[in-house]
This record gives C-alpha cells, structure tokens and sequence, in this order.
C-alpha cells in the first residue's frame, strides 16, 4: 500500500536526473479490491515517471523564531573610561552606564552616548530597565490576550478592554495595522 508522498505542481528535486522539476501528474496504480493504491509514481515531465524515493521536496525556510520566545535582554554595565565625571555622587552608579544587550556575546543591544547620561543619569536608567524588561512585559501582553480569547465569556469587561490594547501594542510593535482576530468583538 502506499500514500503520495507529493502532489501536483509542488517542485521536487529529481536524483536521477539531477535537476528541479514540478510534478505535473500523480499516478496511482490501483488494484481492484484494494482501498489505498499499490503504488504512486509522480510524472515531472521528464520523460519518464519517478518513484518517492528518488525524489526530494524542495527545503522550506525556516520561519524565524518569535523574539518574544528567543531572546532574553538585561543590562550590562559598561565604564565610563573617558568621563571627567565617572566618580560623580549623582550618577546612580558612578563610574558606569547600562549597556542593554541583546544577544548572548554582549555586544548587540542599546546604547546611550556618554553626554546625554551625563545630563540625565537616572532617565537613562530608568530607560534601560524598561527595554530590559519590554519582553517580559510582551509575554505577560500575550499570555493576556490568549486568556481573553480561550474564554471570551468568563473574562470580565476591564479584562477584555485591556486585552484589546495589549493586542494593539503587539501589532504596533510587530508592524500590524489592525489586531489579529476579532475575538474580541464577538464577545462583547
């Protein structure tokens, strides 16, 4: 017994031949008594028909893994090497400045020129924990709006209003013009 392992005008790579092709047609060999054919050839316009094994789908990209999954961001704290005022008492932490990295060799991430901490040392702070923290504070967003639409009916109305600007945030930040479901709609 067997199955289609591909179907018609999906592109495969043919050994035999060593080349792409599209299946043009899938031909099943049936036997009479039999539910499921005996066995499937593929016709690539090749001139002659292909068994499965001698063919190979084409590799897929892989999508890309969602940030909010993937990566975890903090704060790094870096020197002020060049700074006249690296000892100043009113530096939150004198002599350094948040680093908000981003992958695991430290080095992608956010940073803030030296003057500008210089002139707000704990605006700069502030900002660095709250890019620290952005995704946390998207999982929590998602989780939200998930709850919301597993159960529409039993989430009170101050839940389902800040679900729906939870999804808004996320499709600002994912650059989606409109929220990704309606859900919420037909619950109200």
């Amino acid at each position: 017994m067997a199955k289609a392992v591909f179907h018609k005008g999906q592109r495969v790579y043919v050994k035999p031949v060593a080349t792409w092709a599209v299946i043009e047609n899938v031909n099943p060999q049936w036997v009479k008594g039999v539910e499921e054919p005996l066995r499937v050839s593929y016709d690539a316009g090749l001139g002659r028909d292909f068994q499965a094994h001698e063919l190979s789908a084409e590799d897929r990209e892989p999508e890309k893994p969602d940030l909010i999954e993937t990566e975890n961001w903090r704060i790094l704290r870096a020197v002020n090497r060049l700074s006249a005022d690296a000892r100043d008492p009113r530096h939150p932490h004198p002599g350094t400045f948040p680093v908000v990295v981003t992958d695991e060799k430290d080095w992608g991430g956010w940073r803030v020129p030296m003057a500008e901490y210089d002139r707000d040392p704990n605006r700069v702070e502030h900002q660095a924990r709250v890019m620290a923290n952005a995704l946390r504070l998207m999982r929590v967003a998602r989780e939200l709006i998930e709850f919301a639409q597993d159960n529409p009916h039993e989430t009170p109305g101050q839940l389902l209003d800040l679900a729906k600007q939870a999804e808004m945030v996320l499709a600002a930040i994912y650059h989606h013009g409109a929220p990704r479901s309606e859900a919420f709609m037909a619950a109200e």
